[in-house]
């Protein structure tokens, strides 16, 4: 046998076989059946739509990144005040009664709901419009929501560090980051509260504002305290109502908590309704 006879053998014997080349083929049926097409849900699709509209070239992570960063700005923006004396050398910051800085603030919750302009006033008030946009959040696919929680959440901790350690001359980390652990657990407490509070009703939300927002005043007006909890079920039905594309570009604004009172003031009609037995006969049994 010639060499160039036995080099065409050994290629036709190291050359696939047809089968090999037809179960290799994309179009071939057996390989449909294996790897079906992947459908994705209408929020799903929707939200990556909305996602790829905002940054074609950039993973949904950088884009919830910027977003959130916007977005508690916004929050952070309710409930602002400032320390003139911090940057004043030799000056003492004025404390509270409780020992807190005392600063100054302008705007609804200090003029009008008579709070007083400190961090942690500030944090609660932040706190408060932060879970409004986590409940919205919760509506994202389960795939995309952790990402746009945690990025609110480290946006929020970046900017209390700053204003720690710019207006509050706290600059020994440790004590920073003491501080910080302390609004993680009141963060939790807070998120659970109020998520108590939407689904049992008014009252209970009431409750969880008094402790958080309030801090258990005795003294509170309770018009004012139904004044926030209408805000919160206000702005709740208008981010329920907003398109994925608004909060992917971080465009959410939150309105006047003081248009509220308006409602706070008129009378229930349920108030002049007559309790109904089987409304009453629950609570004569547990007195029992």
């Amino acid at each position: 046998m010639s060499s160039a006879a036995a080099a065409v053998q050994v290629a036709k014997a190291k050359a696939p076989s047809p089968t090999a080349v037809r179960q290799k083929t994309p179009d071939s049926p057996a390989d449909t059946k294996k790897t079906p097409p992947k459908v994705e849900s209408s929020a799903t699709s929707k939200l990556a739509k909305a996602v790829r509209q905002r940054a074609s070239a950039v993973t949904e992570t950088y884009v919830a990144y910027g977003a959130c960063e916007s977005l508690v700005k916004e929050c952070a923006a309710q409930a602002d005040y400032s320390i003139p004396q911090s940057h004043e050398k030799g000056v003492e910051i004025p404390k509270t009664k409780d020992g807190e800085d005392l600063g100054v603030g302008t705007g609804w919750w200090y003029e009008d709901l008579g709070l007083t302009p400190t961090f942690n006033t500030w944090a609660q008030i932040t706190f408060l419009h932060m879970y409004l946009l986590t409940v919205r959040f919760r509506c994202f696919p389960p795939s995309h929501a952790p990402s746009w929680h945690q990025h609110l959440l480290d946006h929020f901790f970046y900017s209390a560090e700053e204003r720690m350690t710019v207006m509050h001359n706290v600059h020994s980390r440790a004590v920073r980051n003491k501080y910080l652990k302390d609004l993680f657990v009141q963060w939790r407490g807070l998120t659970a509260g109020y998520d108590e509070g939407i689904i049992k009703g008014d009252a209970v939300l009431a409750a969880a504002v008094w402790r958080n927002v309030f801090k258990g005043d005795e003294e509170v007006d309770l018009r004012k305290l139904g004044t926030v909890v209408s805000y919160m079920r206000r702005c709740l039905n208008r981010l329920d109502g907003a398109a994925d594309e608004q909060l992917v570009s971080g465009d959410v604004t939150f309105g006047d908590p003081g248009g509220e009172a308006a409602w706070v003031t008129v009378r229930s009609k349920m108030m002049d309704q007559p309790f109904q037995d089987e409304e009453v006969r629950p609570k004569r049994e547990a007195r029992k």
